[in-house]
């Protein structure tokens, strides 16, 4: 299976942490290709560090439930805490989400794919519109493209 992941932080140096991961996934996934690195303002909180973000094209045959599960891994591995307190989004050294799987719609408590937020976030659209703008969200019946640009 295909998958588009985000990987994303703003303390310490994120793009070095974010080339740990890469690391850390390629051990148990075939890197297809990664996007170059966007900045952004935080998104859902305040924070005066500026985040980074690039996406990154896997494939593997893990199902997603399994994927999470080694991604979440990989997160711990690598210092992540909480992704939220008290319901509030703190600055982070890695994140690492999975926005798209194939033609693959997921619903469960734990994963939704497409991620049920992308299409609002110019900090996920813009790195996956770099490489993959044609591909479809299976939910909205649009590009990834089309997505960015309704945001603008």
């Amino acid at each position: 299976m295909r998958y588009i992941l985000l990987l994303g932080g703003n303390l310490g140096d994120v793009a070095s942490t974010m080339n740990d991961a890469i690391s850390h996934i390629a051990a148990v996934c075939s890197v297809v290709k990664r996007s170059s690195i966007f900045e952004s303002e935080p998104w859902g909180f305040n924070a005066v560090e500026r985040f980074k973000n690039m996406a990154v094209e896997i494939e593997t045959d893990m199902e997603p439930i399994s994927l999470l599960n080694e991604l979440q891994r990989i997160e711990r591995l690598m210092g992540r805490k909480h992704k939220t307190v008290n319901r509030q989004y703190q600055s982070r050294t890695i994140d690492i989400d999975i926005l798209l799987c194939d033609s693959r719609v997921v619903d469960t408590e734990r994963l939704t794919i497409p991620h049920k937020l992308m299409h609002l976030r110019r900090f996920a659209l813009e790195p996956v519109a770099e490489y993959w703008a044609d591909w479809q969200h299976q939910v909205l019946n649009k590009s990834v493209g089309e997505l960015l640009q309704l945001l603008e």
